[in-house]
């Protein structure tokens, strides 16, 4: 039996489960990657393990030094449960906007956190974080998430071979939200660089703040408010290799609860915002045969417990 020296080191090997009824009519195989299975329930438990590693690594992070970091709550709890597995103390910056249950769940493991405007979204926690770390630079070590190079890096080494080793190769299709963009560069890298594969990466982002859409296509980047917590950032990160990515499909607020709220009736899958419904219903029309046969990975970022609070489940008592 193994056993892990602390917490930290055992993120990784998430089930993949296959979406009987989702996936029913699509002609494909749909398997979902359930990453809320890692240790602190999502899949920024493998960057905030790895960016830890990665600062101990350099000498950055050392007895003596306080973690800072901006967050939409995932990645934040991600290194707050690292900070405490291996005694670092750690201050989080996040909009206002974000669940009650993220706050708590900071708490619990002992990290300060700084709300910012929610008017603001990620840009102002991103500035009050900077603003803090250049305050007292000799104390506080800023990981930054959006441009830390061992954020898809983890997803490379862990990740993509998890994808490619549990469908023994058979992956057509990769679907993940984009928040910082490391999941769908790493795995998308892994597979497409290593095993010379060429799968179709998909990338979801918010309907109403398409900044990668808007990218692509040469268009203003302009960010937008939404409701769906954890991606759509309102810009394009250094995390993410655009390169990389096939596909980028928008997902509206009501298409986000509604597919979540089918995952947890018809799946028994408790999750908070799926990142394919418009994928689901490509696969499900009869008159689009692009996905008949193939086997589709979609990555489920977190656990639908975080988001008691929220509009996912108003209006269920």
């Amino acid at each position: 039996m193994a056993i892990f020296e602390d917490n930290s080191l055992s993120i990784g090997q998430t089930p993949l489960v296959r979406l009987n009824r989702l996936g029913k009519g699509a002609g494909a195989i749909i398997l979902a990657k359930i990453e809320g299975r890692n240790p602190a329930y999502s899949v920024k438990c493998r960057i905030g393990s790895a960016m830890v590693w990665d600062a101990e690594q350099r000498g950055a992070l050392r007895p003596g030094k306080e973690l800072i970091e901006p967050t939409s709550g995932n990645t934040g709890i991600a290194l707050a449960f690292v900070a405490a597995a291996r005694g670092y103390p750690i201050m989080l910056t996040m909009p206002e906007t974000m669940s009650m249950e993220r706050r708590k769940v900071l708490a619990a493991f002992g990290a300060k956190l700084v709300l910012t405007d929610g008017t603001l979204g990620m840009k102002g926690a991103i500035a009050k974080a900077e603003e803090i770390q250049s305050s007292d630079p000799g104390r506080f070590v800023l990981l930054q998430q959006f441009k830390n190079p061992a954020n898809p890096e983890i997803h490379f080494k862990t990740t993509g071979p998890e994808v490619w080793e549990d469908t023994a190769g058979a992956v057509d299709v990769f679907v993940s939200g984009v928040g910082t963009g490391g999941t769908i560069t790493g795995v998308s890298r892994y597979i497409k660089n290593i095993k010379q594969k060429k799968i179709l990466a998909v990338a979801v982002e918010p309907e109403t703040s398409p900044v990668m859409t808007q990218t692509r296509q040469g268009q203003p980047v302009k960010a937008g408010p939404h409701r769906i917590q954890g991606i759509g950032a309102g810009f394009i990160p250094d995390t993410l290799d655009l390169s990389l990515v096939d596909r980028v499909e928008t997902v509206s607020n009501e298409e986000a609860i509604e597919t979540a709220r089918r995952l947890a009736r018809e799946e028994g899958i408790l999750q908070a915002s799926p990142p394919a419904p418009r994928l689901r219903l490509r696969c499900e029309s009869p008159e689009n045969p692009e996905f008949k046969g193939k086997t589709i990975v979609v990555v489920l970022p977190d656990s639908g417990e975080r988001y008691l609070s929220t509009v996912l489940f108003e209006g269920m008592l």
